[in-house]
């Protein structure tokens, strides 16, 4: 009797560990719940370039994925399209120095749509879904590209899928996620939309189902006074990029999976669908959404920028029963909330303007521009939140109901597209070119900041090559004109003959 009581207290004392363990680990997107908070009480408020900077170090190639953190090792992805390899990188939480660098992918040539030519590649990298990373294991998504399971010790390759295809002209988005079973993926392209759940173990399907969206884009157009583009972006109100968030209601878990012009939940174990809404015109979701106050908090983007409260008890298609609440007013296109003590916080896109709102009933408390334009989702940590910017600002403000305090606006040579992660007492934040940790009583110095390289992007060397084209072209066409000018005045050419001449020169 006392080995088997001794036992049930072994087990549950492992049990108790192992969730705590994960706890307090920052494991996936936004997270070990996925929302933005951390259990922290000293991350620093004011840094720069020097002060309270742990290290800094210079991440390869091109990725917008977020850092996650398992003790002291911190991961994260990263692709090029030069070189056609996409990788997982591990970096020593202590140190700054990469202990891993570990090729996963070849890449599979990507069909461009010229549709899309203005959209790609600077709205998306090769490595944008952030990874999950457990004790044992770390889960890479690179989207269409493949999903790969590696050894968090080895870094060997445990199994991969490479048959989970769609198409998505500026790449996907959308995190993968996981429970004790299974790790769940969004698929939601152009040309199909369906959601996947793979066994953890293998990477065998457990189950896959069809969004089953259907709208009329050309009605949804038409009600806005709006008309087709000739040409256009075909089967763009398909796209989407958000990652789901798992549940649990009443003792029913629930799988919110956001897809383009509706929001679905389903039930994890069987992919069967528990409820619905739909929202025509709210595609390229990108927010992941936030169970708090009885509500799950979901954001559309596309023509639709609404930002929902929605009760998740419901059967069915239950969009004009179960939506709480709605405001379309300086909602996000991209960044997800953080809601706490009943408020939430949020920041739009472009603009950079914080609000807060009652999360019960949508209504707003407070407002505040910090500016700049914000894809990284804000994080909370002991009342304050931490918002980074595009232009590598990091305004920290208190997190209350009151006209908010601003505590520090910190501004490093970065941009930040990633969202930030925490590791005990520091901040990790991944830039496009850097990651650094950010922590009290450390600085740089002088000769540590003068020694940064700053890579040049691929997306950058794109814009200074056509900038030198142009250049070149037009110092041509002056050229050409004064030539022409002169013909003309020497009688050798009409004036509609040189017209005629340079604009063929200049591809009119």
């Amino acid at each position: 009797m006392k080995s088997d009581i001794a036992f049930v207290v072994f087990v549950a004392i492992s049990i108790v560990s192992a969730v705590s363990r994960a706890d307090d680990n920052w494991n996936q997107f936004r997270g070990p719940g996925g929302d933005g908070i951390a259990t922290t009480s000293n991350l620093p408020i004011e840094f720069d370039e020097s002060k309270n900077v742990r290290w800094k170090v210079a991440i390869p190639d091109s990725g917008w994925s977020s850092p996650v953190i398992w003790e002291d090792e911190i991961w994260l992805t990263t692709g090029s399209d030069e070189k056609k390899e996409l990788r997982a990188i591990c970096i020593d939480l202590e140190t700054g120095k990469v202990s891993r660098n570990i090729k996963v992918f070849d890449m599979v040539e990507r069909k461009i749509d010229p549709a899309y030519a203005f959209d790609s590649p600077h709205l998306n990298s090769p490595a944008t879904p952030t990874p999950v990373v457990e004790e044992e294991r770390v889960y890479v998504s690179f989207g269409s590209q493949g999903i790969a399971c590696l050894d968090r010790q080895t870094g060997d390759k445990v199994w991969e899928r490479r048959d989970l295809r769609i198409y998505q002209p500026v790449r996907q988005g959308s995190s993968p996620i996981v429970d004790n079973k299974n790790i769940y993926l969004a698929f939601d392209g152009t040309d199909q939309q369906f959601f996947v759940a793979l066994e953890k173990e293998t990477g065998d399907t457990s189950w896959k189902v069809d969004r089953n969206v259907q709208t009329d884009w050309r009605e949804t157009l038409s009600d806005r006074g709006l008309s087709p583009k000739k040409g256009g972006k075909p089967n763009d109100n398909k796209k989407s990029f958000a990652t789901a968030t798992l549940i649990n209601i009443d003792g029913r878990r629930q799988l919110i999976a956001p897809a383009a012009e509706a929001i679905i939940s389903y039930d994890p174990e069987t992919g069967d669908e528990l409820w619905r809404t739909i929202h025509p015109g709210g595609f390229n979701v990108a927010a992941r959404p936030i169970y708090a106050s009885g509500l799950v908090y979901v954001f559309t983007s596309g023509l639709n920028h609404f930002l929902m409260g929605i009760r998740p008890n419901g059967t069915g298609n239950v969009t004009d029963s179960h939506v709480a609440w709605s405001t379309f007013r300086s909602t996000p296109e991209i960044p997800s909330p953080v809601v706490v003590n009943g408020l939430l916080f949020m920041v739009t896109a472009k603009g950079g303007v914080a609000r807060c709102l009652d999360a019960k009933t949508g209504e707003e408390i407070w407002k505040k521009r910090l500016g700049g334009d914000h894809w990284a989702s804000p994080i909370l940590a002991d009342g304050r939140l931490y918002f980074s910017s595009k232009q590598g600002e990091i305004n920290v403000l208190e997190a209350t109901s009151n006209a908010p305090k601003s505590l520090a606006s910190n501004k490093l040579n970065a941009a930040f597209i990633a969202s930030p992660a925490v590791a005990g007492d520091s901040l990790i934040l991944r830039s496009t070119t850097h990651l650094y940790c950010i922590a009290d009583g450390h600085d740089r110095s002088p000769e540590q900041v003068a020694a940064d390289v700053y890579p040049e992007r691929r997306e950058t060397k794109q814009r200074t090559a056509k900038t030198a084209k142009n250049t070149s072209l037009n110092e041509g066409l002056a050229a050409l004109s004064a030539q022409l000018r002169e013909m003309v005045k020497a009688g050798k050419l009409t004036r509609k003959d040189a017209i005629e001449l340079y604009q063929a020169a200049a591809g009119k």
